[in-house]
This record gives C-alpha cells, sequence and structure tokens, in this order.
C-alpha cells in the first residue's frame, strides 16, 4: 500500500516593486526572483521610458500598480495595499538589492519571527555601492536611533525588508518620500515585533541615476526620526487602508543579527 504525505500550505510572497524609468534594469531584477514568489506587485511612477512593457514581458506574475501620488514612499504604500501574499518583500528596481536573497530573508519569518531586516553591515553582508558621505551619514542615523529606541539594528537607512503582511496595521507608514525606509524601520521596533537582520550585499546601480538626493532626503529622515521619538505618534489613519491586523506579543523583543541559520 502507498500512502502520500499529506500536502504542506505554505505562505504566499509578494514582491513590491517602486519603478520609474528602469526599463534597462528589469532584465536583470526579474530574471533573479525565484519561481516561488506568488506576485510582483509593481509599482509604476509614471514612467515616460518603456518600464511596463519591460516588466509584462519578462514575467506573467507581474501586477501592475500606477502611482497616484509622488515619491518611493507613496509608491510602496499603494504596492503594500495591492498585495495580496502573506509575506511581503519590498525591492528596489535598480539591480541595488538582489532578489536571490529573498529566501534568506523570509527565512526568519518562517520560523517565528515577524519582521526580517536585511544589513550591510553585518558578517556576511557589504555593500559596493557607498560613498564615504552616506556611510557617514548612516552611521550617524543608526547611532541616533539606537539612542532614542534602542533595539541593536547593525544597518539603518537600507529598505530591502521582509514582512509578515499584518504588521503593517502595527507600522502603518505614512510617509511618502525615501524616508519611509526609516520609518518602517523604527515603527517596527516601537511596535514590539520580533525583528531578525539577515546579511545582504548592496550591488551598484545597473544603469541609469538615483532618483536619491543625499542632503534633502537626509533631512527629511532625520525629521522623522525626531518625530516618532519626541512629538508623540497618534495612530495615523492611512489612505491605503491594509486591515490585516493581528495579535502580536506584548512584550517587545530585542533585534536578534542572525544567519541563514539563525545562529545568535
Amino acid at each position: 500500500m502507498v500512502t502520500h504525505a499529506s500536502s504542506v500550505s505554505l505562505p504566499t510572497v509578494s514582491l513590491v516593486i517602486p519603478a520609474k524609468n528602469e526599463e534597462k534594469n528589469l532584465p536583470i531584477v526579474l530574471s533573479r526572483i525565484p519561481e516561488w514568489i506568488h506576485e510582483v506587485v509593481f509599482v509604476d511612477g509614471n514612467s515616460t521610458d518603456n518600464t511596463v512593457e519591460v516588466a509584462r514581458t519578462l514575467s506573467d506574475k507581474v501586477k501592475i500598480v500606477r502611482q497616484t501620488g509622488r515619491g518611493k514612499g507613496n509608491a510602496l504604500r499603494q504596492g503594500f495595499a495591492a498585495a495580496t501574499g502573506d509575506i511581503i518583500v519590498a525591492l528596489d528596481a535598480d539591480g541595488s538589492t538582489d532578489p536571490a536573497e529573498i529566501p534568506v530573508l523570509i527565512a526568519p519569518l518562517l520560523s517565528g519571527w515577524q519582521f526580517t531586516k536585511a544589513s550591510r553591515f553585518m558578517q556576511g553582508g557589504g555593500t559596493a555601492d557607498m560613498t564615504l558621505y552616506r556611510s557617514v551619514g548612516n552611521k550617524g542615523l543608526l547611532f541616533l536611533v539606537r539612542l532614542l529606541f534602542g533595539g541593536k539594528y547593525s544597518d539603518f537607512n537600507y529598505g530591502y525588508n521582509a514582512f509578515w503582511a499584518w504588521t503593517l496595521d502595527y507600522i502603518l507608514p505614512d510617509v511618502d518620500g525615501f524616508e519611509i525606509e526609516a520609518l518602517i524601520t523604527i515603527r517596527a521596533l516601537r511596535a514590539g515585533l520580533k525583528i531578525a537582520e539577515v546579511p545582504s550585499f548592496e550591488l551598484p546601480r545597473a544603469h541609469g541615476q538615483s532618483h536619491l538626493k543625499s542632503i534633502r532626503d537626509g533631512i527629511r529622515i532625520l525629521k522623522v526620526i525626531l518625530r516618532e521619538r519626541f512629538a508623540g505618534r497618534p495612530m495615523p489613519i492611512p489612505d491605503f487602508p491594509f486591515r490585516r491586523l493581528k495579535p502580536i506579543d506584548t512584550h517587545p523583543t530585542p533585534v536578534i543579527s542572525a544567519t541563514i541559520k539563525l545562529a545568535k
């Protein structure tokens, strides 16, 4: 008599990729996405090139969302609201965040963690796309966040994150610019989510010019940090509702730096 193992229902994974005029980078990014990804939520920021057409050609899992506002934060929030997967991974369209690392990011979530943050500055990570100016700024902001909010992040302003979709109801991102990555990092910590860090290697942008403006966006990030710490934060009313709320442990868990084996 032959018996069959019962099927195991694995959580679905949605990638959220904001993009504007990235047609030359998409073949690099989309070709490295694992086949088991549930969907690719592609938020187009009113591209004037063939970004949307290229995305549709390269993957039949692409769901196009037309951005109605402006800024990376606005694009991510629209993408998060449109995602249907159990797990969400935020990915850049410029080739700097490697889709091959997605299994490393979601591994902690399948082992009881609630939010995974990629780090360029823990063992096994690195970067080929950081100037001295950006490095000093990142370290300064990281020091300030650790001073004001606690936790043990080893990297701060790096937006390669993976998290259970329901955690959005605790994070409630409500900014429109590049500072959204800082906001998500801080609010995940403040909400007491169980956070793991895993190593990541940041690649240089493959083609084109970055939309990041170091001084302008650095000031906006600083304002977010100070607002979150000193101004108090009433629960924002999201313009992109999520409604996926689940209870979390009421006792905050410190950030755990982990390898793919989750060794402390």
